[in-house]
């Protein structure tokens, strides 16, 4: 398994000096966050990429994958405003090629929350039709798609990685991954080794961060209360061979070195506790 880190946690420095600070402290990858300052769709033209490109092949460090700025802002592709719905549908094809732009081939997205009065139903009529599309799109541009599950203070659709599954077979999304966040897990009470055992045949990507319990502070691992190493096992035994990415919160913004080395070396010694 490699380490990553989203680029989120450097809020307040350009993406190349994000790029350079990470490969110093010795990650494999770095998860390019879609939003300003860093990768934002609209403003990330071919030259640009290309620069940021040939930057990471110098420093040696891999683009795990690309994360549009999303939960809560500015999309929502279930909503129940059809003007509101392609606009968001837009955003993530726009952010599509963004990532092609990176040579990067793994987006993520989100499911959205419902608005008051529209329901369950409809919220997910309306998320897998947008889903549908971009599936569409991501195929054409040879991008795989990941579903993040959340919790129930960002999403009431697909909150757990058991609906993620089911949102999967229920619609016949046989191309749709998913995302499992450790973090989102432990504030659903999802034991995280059995939730890979729900992923059986499904291509996903991990997103590693702590909290305790209670909300999702987005942490670095060891600050909260989850226990990492039977998880880390599980995707061991699993075969996993992609990026755990680190996904670091807004409290770390003001001094994010600090966590970033941190984080890097919880892991490098949880790896040594684990059965190869």
């Amino acid at each position: 398994m490699k380490l990553s880190i989203s680029t989120f946690v450097y809020f307040n420095y350009p993406l190349d000096e994000t790029i350079k600070r990470v490969a110093g402290f010795g990650y494999d990858g770095v998860e390019i966050w879609g939003g300003r300052p860093h990768a934002y769709c609209d403003d990330i033209s071919k030259d640009e990429a290309s620069r940021i490109g040939k930057l990471t092949d110098k420093l040696g460090i891999a683009i795990s994958a690309f994360i549009p700025a999303q939960f809560r802002y500015p999309t929502c592709l279930c909503s129940p405003d059809s003007g509101i719905q392609s606009a968001s549908v837009d955003y993530i094809k726009k952010s599509i090629v963004t990532a092609t732009l990176f040579g990067c081939n793994k987006v993520s997205i989100c499911p959205g929350h419902t608005l008051f009065g529209q329901g369950y139903d409809n919220g997910m009529e309306v998320l897998a039709d947008s889903v549908g599309q971009l599936l569409k799109f991501a195929d054409e541009k040879k991008v795989l798609l990941f579903m993040e599950p959340a919790h129930r203070f960002e999403t009431d659709l697909v909150v757990t990685v058991e609906d993620g599954v089911r949102f999967i077979k229920d619609y016949g999304f046989d191309e749709l991954g998913i995302v499992l966040d450790t973090g989102h897990c432990f504030v659903n009470k999802e034991p995280l080794p059995d939730c890979i055992k729900l992923l059986k045949g499904i291509p996903y990507h991990i997103h590693i961060d702590d909290n305790g319990g209670q909300s999702d502070d987005h942490k670095v691992p060891g600050e909260g209360g989850i226990c990492f190493e039977p998880f880390l096992q599980a995707l061991v035994e699993d075969g996993y061979k992609g990026y755990l990415t680190a996904e670091l919160g807004w409290g770390y913004t003001t001094d994010p070195d600090a966590a970033v080395f941190k984080c890097k070396k919880v892991f490098d010694v949880l790896k040594q506790r684990i059965k190869a």
